[in-house]
Parts: C-alpha cells; structure tokens; sequence
C-alpha cells in the first residue's frame, strides 16, 4: 500500500493544500474554555479530509463524553474521513477517557484516528504517530523499532522540519530551534553535509570559543524520509503548513 501523504493546514492555508492535491488534515479545532469543541471559522461547505485537534489552551477539566459527541457530530457533519488528536501534554484521566471514547467511536463508524506516539496506549485502534526529528542514533532503527512497538496497529510518520543549533558537547542532545532566517544566515559560508544515520543536513560553525552543530531539513531529505516510511510500511504520513511551505514545489513537482 503506498504512502498517503497529509498535509496539516490551517483554514487560510487550504488553497495551497489544493495546489498540491494532497489530502487535507484541517488544524482548526480546539478544546473550547467551555469544554467544547471549537473551531477557526471553516467555509460552511467544506467536506472531506481529517479533522486535526489540539489542546493548546485547553481548560483544566473537561467533559469526555461530551467533547467525544461534538467531534463525532463534526466528523458527520463535514463528512470527515477521521481525526487527527494533536496534544502537547501528556494524558491524564479525563484526556485518556476522551482518548479511548473517540477511539471506539472512530472504529465503529470506520474512521481513521491517529495519536502521537505518548498516547498510544490510551486507545486500541488508532494508527500511532511517530516523529521524525532525532538527533541521534539512526533514523532507520528508530522507525522501524516503534511500528514494531505498536503492531498491530499501523504507524504513521509525524514528518517534522529540523532546524536545530546544538552546542558541543551537547550530553543530553537538546538544541536551540531556528527560524528559516536564522538557519539561511549560519549557512552562509559554510558547508552542508549529508548524515545517513539521521536522515538530516548538517553543519559546524564557531561562534567564540565553542563549536556549534546544527541540523536541518530540506526538500530533498524531507522525501527520503517519507520514502523510509513507505519502505518500513508506514500507512501515512504528515507535513505541517506553513512549516513546509517554501519546500512544496521542489517536493511534489511533477
């Protein structure tokens, strides 16, 4: 089965999801200070695709059930083809029990779910999300050691844009994110190479007395990582807009 490439775009991106006819993942709802699902305004005949939920500014507490009822009056109401949870925080009771309510809802009515890779084990069915950001070890070994990890259930690849400045030694391997801008002016000078192990660029600068390392993504290794995720079977996989926007025309030209 080949890949089926996602791209997560919010509602005043959608002309460029068109562009490119790549299926959509709507990131326009949210938990409500009521509990209830909201949304970003979306045009009252829009249809199809998945419905991309975060917890950002999410209350405390929160209704299950209640929440679990309003995205699955959405998902009939646009026709949505299932549900992307897209949660920052790890789960707690009431987030797990919204999890697993939404999972088996999902299943019953043959909707796709997919969750981030922590939120695995609060449902049986969704297809798990898995990043593509690593900073060591090797790529290769990591996706295919979590989609083992998951089976039976499918993964999924959470294709994120690295663009990282660590400072050597770095123990615990944690970088300092960059803007576009600020990657495009270290670059200047110096030269990129390719590591096989982390599916990323990388480069070396000197800013006084200390190394720095940076790495990054561009177009080219952006589709060898989604070509590893169609090797090692992954079912689908996600680019995030506007994170990727520059990069479109060079990754899917005809």
């Amino acid at each position: 089965m080949p890949l089926q490439i996602y791209l997560a775009a919010a509602p005043d991106r959608l002309g460029t999801v068109r562009r490119y006819a790549l299926p959509p993942a709507h990131a326009a709802y949210r938990i409500g200070p009521d509990g209830r699902l909201a949304s970003l305004p979306l045009p009252p005949s829009l249809r199809g695709g998945l419905l991309m939920l975060t917890d950002r500014g999410a209350p405390d507490t929160w209704d299950p059930a209640l929440l679990c009822r309003d995205l699955v009056w959405e998902c009939r109401r646009r026709s949505a083809i299932g549900v992307v949870l897209d949660f920052l925080s790890p789960p707690n009771a009431s987030s797990a029990r919204f999890a697993a309510l939404l999972d088996g809802e999902l299943q019953r009515q043959q909707r796709r779910f997919y969750v981030p890779e922590i939120w695995a084990p609060c449902v049986k069915n969704g297809c798990v999300l898995i990043c593509s950001a690593i900073s060591g070890g090797r790529l290769r070994d990591r996706l295919a050691e979590a989609a083992a990890r998951v089976a039976p259930r499918s993964a999924a690849l959470d294709c994120q844009r690295l663009a990282m400045d660590f400072l050597l030694p770095s123990p615990n391997g944690e970088g300092a994110p960059l803007t576009l801008a600020r990657l495009d002016e270290l670059r200047r000078g110096c030269t990129a190479y390719y590591s096989d192990a982390l599916g990323a660029r990388y480069f070396t600068y000197r800013a006084g007395d200390r190394t720095h390392f940076v790495l990054f993504d561009d177009a080219e290794t952006l589709r060898r990582k989604l070509a590893l995720a169609g090797e090692l079977g992954y079912r689908a996989a996600f680019l995030m807009l506007p994170e990727v926007e520059d990069l479109l025309e060079e990754l899917f030209r005809k």
